[in-house]
């Protein structure tokens, strides 16, 4: 009888560990979508065996644990690899941008520049002419107003870039948060003995996303807390406690601090990676530099237009000495700065208003011909001379920016498509040993069906030999 009595418990196990196993392989399936989701599956124990007449005989089995296919290896390498994914996702669309600002049609810097000694050129075939004067003042406007749009339309990148790095801070502290969350969800489950997967899984897909936005680095604690940190090594989470990034205005800039135990710290391009490092090496070491270059290219035009300018005369000036005048103004930002040329585009404008102080003719004697032409020749020829560093003229040094810009953006796609390439690969080889798999979860589906209906079969017969049993003893 007790022989029986311990096949019934062993016919029951196994009917309540092939019932939790298809339980387990139907959560698979359900999550065979879902991202992040790691394949589980149950991990079975044998009973202690029993002494009985001097065999050992098995009493069943049981679940000791469900546990999940993991391979740290290649989540750490998705993490890395969304770093870089990050880095270049977050150029991608400020690159654009600049790309349209300098692009290489017609309507250009470049463009307005030749127009303008183009217009002296044609002043040269009638110096008199008030209407040919008009057009060079004309040019001059256009010219300095696209120096100042194109200036605006770099302001308004950098002012799009602040708003994109506002609109993601709120979502970034929300997953530091949560990491700290699970983080004391998963050591209050696992302290039970019980493995917390869904909460492990969970944490992986934060972690990942924080290194595509800030190129965070991980780690375990002896409690097997999820320590998070910056690149520079500022902690973002240390087991139940999470940091808070804050973006504070600053005027036009936009500063980025830390809130980490009490203290406050500013954050600088050094602090990220990811997508952030991306956004602020736009915002705060390309554009600057694109900025300074257009600076350098108003300033050097302005110099060497109001230079020949100031030597000839215009036809007002008939008698008397002579009055240099500029045509261009770029007026630096006071204070003034260590190059002089900083500010130049943004403040560039035409001097002259009155065409007959175009200084079309060469400077004195005392009266100007009407066909004195002389200055006008000087000034048109001035587009083509290499006046930048002694080897670049006007055009050649706005072409080398406007390179350096399509440089850039060509760099910055070929390596996005790196990255996404090879996320794309590291993403598949983790779905193939974590993942689940339709054809093995129906293999699986299918033994564990068969084990239920044996188990089931079993224990008939066992009620079967009770009840023959007990009949006999009638």
């Amino acid at each position: 009888m007790a022989g029986l009595l311990t096949a019934l418990n062993a016919g029951k196990t196994a009917l309540s560990v092939n019932q939790k196993s298809i339980e387990i392989i139907g959560n698979n399936i359900s999550n065979v979508n879902t991202e992040g989701y790691s394949r589980q599956s149950a991990s079975l124990s044998p009973y202690p065996s029993m002494n009985f007449d001097g065999f050992f005989i098995g009493q069943g089995v049981v679940v000791s644990d469900v546990k999940r296919d993991h391979d740290v290896f290649v989540t750490n390498m998705l993490q890395e690899k969304s770093i870089e994914y990050g880095l270049q996702e977050g150029q991608t669309r400020a690159l654009s941008e600049l790309e349209r600002i300098f692009n290489i049609s017609e309507e250009n810097i470049s463009t307005e520049v030749n127009r303008y000694f183009d217009s002296w050129q044609e002043l040269s075939a009638n110096p008199s002419g008030l209407v040919e004067r008009d057009i060079v003042i004309q040019r001059g406007e256009l010219l300095a107003t696209k120096f100042n749009s194109t200036i605006d339309d770099l302001n308004k990148v950098t002012d799009n870039i602040n708003d994109s790095i506002v609109s993601k801070i709120d979502g970034v502290n929300s997953k530091i948060s949560e990491i700290a969350e699970l983080n004391d969800r998963i050591f209050t489950i696992e302290i039970q003995g019980q493995t917390a997967n869904s909460s492990r899984d969970r944490r992986d897909i934060l972690a990942k996303e924080l290194s595509t936005s800030l190129g965070v680095k991980t780690y375990y604690d002896s409690k097997g807390m999820m320590a998070v940190m910056l690149p520079n090594g500022l902690p973002l989470v240390q087991g139940t406690m999470a940091m808070e990034l804050e973006a504070i205005p600053n005027g036009s800039d936009l500063d980025l601090v830390l809130h980490a135990g009490g203290a406050t710290r500013p954050l600088d391009i050094n602090s990220f990676g990811g997508e952030f490092e991306g956004l602020v090496h736009i915002r705060d070491e390309f554009i600057p530099t694109l900025k300074d270059d257009l600076d350098r290219l108003a300033y050097e035009i302005t110099e060497a237009v109001n230079t020949a300018h100031a030597a000839g005369a215009g036809l007002d000036a008939i008698t008397g000495p002579y009055v240099s005048r500029d045509f261009f103004t770029a007026n630096p930002i006071p204070p003034p700065p260590a190059d002089p040329w900083q500010g130049a585009a943004r403040n560039m404008s035409v001097a002259i208003t009155d065409s007959t102080h175009v200084a079309a003719a060469a400077a004195p004697p005392p009266t100007v011909a009407l066909g004195d032409n002389r200055n006008s020749l000087i000034i048109s020829s001035i587009g083509e001379q290499p006046i930048i560093n002694g080897t670049d003229s006007f055009g050649d040094y706005y072409g080398r920016l406007t390179a350096q810009v399509g440089l850039e953006s060509n760099m910055n796609q070929l390596a996005l498509g790196g990255a996404e390439d090879a996320m794309i690969q590291l993403q598949n080889l983790r779905d193939g040993l974590s993942g689940v798999s339709l054809e093995e979860e129906m293999i699986n589906l299918i033994q564990f069906q068969r084990g239920f209906e044996s188990s089931a079969k079993f224990l008939s017969t066992i009620d079967e030999m009770m009840e023959s049993l007990l009949q006999l003893k009638r």
